[in-house]
Formats: C-alpha cells, structure tokens, sequence
C-alpha cells in the first residue's frame, strides 16, 4: 500500500477539517460526502493505492472480451474555501488493509495538522421512508460530542458504529485527533437502496457547521425518485395483502399488525431473508433460503423490484452461484 501525492497543498492548507465517507447502509455517509464534494470547488490531492487487498470477484466481459473490473478508488480532495480535505472510499476494507488505510489517513491529517475529522453513517431504525430523518451524532471527545448540539444534531446515547466511518474515531483517538461521525435515521428494511433522504440532512448539518451553502436541487430530485419507488413497493404489498384477506393461512404473520405497517413487515421480512442467504454456512441452507425468498417476492409481486440483487446472490455464492 502505498500513497501518491497529487498536489502539495501544505502551504494552502490552514489547520483544515478532514471529511471521510466509506459505503454503507443505504449509501447514506458517502452520499453526503460525495455531494458535498461535488458541490464545492476541489481538486484532488492525493490517493492511496490499495490494490493489493482486493481480489475481484468477477471479469467484466464487453463485446466478447473479458477484463478485470476497475479497483475501488480511495482518494483524497481538498477544497481551500471553506478549508476542508474531503477523503472519499469505493469501498470498506476489512482486516489488515484497513488498519493500514486508517494509518495513511491520520498520517496525511497529522502532516496537514487537522483539527477534526468527521464520518457520516446510517442508523436503521424500524421507522417509515416518509418519517422525518434525525441525525444523531457520536464523537471521541466530550467537548466536540457537546458542540454539535446546536446544530441539529442529538447524541447517540448507545449503540454501535460499524465499518471504517465508525473505527476511523478510534484510530484518530489513538492519535489525539479529535472526531465524529454523523448518523442519518433510515427504515431498516431498506438498508440496500440508496437514501438521499438521509444523506441530505448530514449535508445540511455540514452546512451550518461550516457555513456553507451547497445547491441540493440534484439530491431533492433523487429524494423524489426514491420517494416513488418506495411508494410503489408499497402499494404493491397493500394491494397483494388485500386480495389476500379471507385466504386461509395468508396473514399469519399480520395477526397483530396494523394494515398500514404492513408494508414495513414486509419488506423487514424480505430483508432478513436476503441477509439469511448470504450468511448461510451450508450450500443448500443457500438454496432453501433462496428458494424461500423468491417465494415471498412473488406473493408481492416485487420480483421486479428485486431482481437484480437476487441474481447478485448466485453471482456471488460458491462456483457461481447457491
């Protein structure tokens, strides 16, 4: 591993704030990472090469010809106004290669003397795509916990952080940086779909702590195309449940469950199945929980919705497939 400068801006950097995001649930940290970064003026300063900790899973194959896929991008941004080094992540790296990512980080941040770091995360929640997003804040110091109160943002009072948006606070500890990481609320039964919802409101946080403005006309477009697949899904459960009512032993598992929440223990239960499948320990454990998955997606008629992540899993699975 190794990393490459692409400008010094030691010179140009004044004690800046270092801003990093990782894929997560729902995309909801780097989303607003990467917007922010896309909506300032920056250029890229530095990247860390990593490719020896990747093994693709598969060749891309174009007209015939089959290749390997691009490696994940791990590069680091600065924007002089307002005074922020913007590191942004393809992926999460796991083990030794992101021990070894969390040092070059602080290593850059110690040479640019950084203040503070922030991450941004999702937090599931069993709530609605159409309940408000809160965003709950969590940090390696009292004092930084404290200050991001009049901001909007109220305090994780327990849980967990996982992935390097949540162990890069550890490491910076380590090193007597201080840091924070900013959770947006997200439905837990739609942690795979991408959420700009909760992604903007870490966005707006960014804004009135650095007092910025960023354009959000992109992002609240993309906030109304989710806000239509979402309701779609589910009209796509009610009306699937109402043809159901009167069916003996179909809505076994809606006995004490209001109608309208239907549609969320649905889509929870779709949820678990996919998961169940991709941590199954056995081959054929694999293929009875798939199996059973694609039952549920036709009794909702959400195959289609589905599809694509439901073929990924036999991609994915041991010699092809499950």
């Amino acid at each position: 591993m190794n990393m490459r400068i692409l400008r010094d801006i030691t010179d140009e950097a004044a004690s800046p704030i270092l801003l990093a995001g990782w894929p997560g649930m729902g995309s909801v940290g780097v989303g607003a990472i990467n917007y922010l970064r896309r909506g300032l003026e920056t250029v890229p300063i530095a990247e860390v090469e990593m490719s020896e900790y990747f093994t693709p899973e598969a060749v891309v194959v174009e007209e015939g010809i089959a290749k390997f896929p691009d490696l994940p991008s791990h590069k680091f941004y600065f924007a002089r106004d307002p005074g922020l080094i913007i590191f942004e992540s393809d992926a999460q790296v796991s083990g030794r290669g992101g021990i070894e990512l969390m040092g070059q980080i602080l290593d850059l941040a110690q040479k640019l003397n950084v203040r503070t770091i922030y991450t941004g995360a999702a937090f599931a929640m069993p709530i609605s795509h159409k309940d408000p997003v809160q965003v709950l804040g969590v940090a390696n110091r009292e004092s930084l916990r404290d200050s991001l109160l009049p901001h909007g943002v109220e305090v994780l009072q327990q849980g967990q952080v996982m992935g390097l948006n949540g162990l890069l606070l550890g490491f910076a500890d380590l090193r007597e940086i201080e840091a924070a990481c900013l959770l947006a609320t997200m439905p837990q039964y739609a942690i795979q779909i991408p959420n700009p919802k909760a992604s903007r409101e870490i966005v707006h946080v960014f804004e009135r702590m650095l007092g910025i403005q960023i354009d959000m006309a992109e992002m609240d477009g993309a906030i109304e195309q989710m806000g239509r697949m979402m309701a779609e899904i589910e009209d796509k459960i009610r009306t699937a449940f109402s043809s159901m009512e009167g069916e003996e032993g179909e809505e076994e598992d809606f006995d004490e469950v209001d109608e309208e929440r239907v549609p969320q223990v649905v889509m929870e239960k779709i949820e678990r199945l996919f998961q169940e499948v991709q941590v199954s320990s056995s081959l054929k454990g694999a293929r009875d929980k798939a199996a059973l998955l694609k039952r549920e997606l036709d009794r909702w008629n959400l195959y289609s919705v589905y599809e694509d992540r439901f073929l990924n899993l036999f991609r994915r699975g041991p010699e092809g497939g499950v």
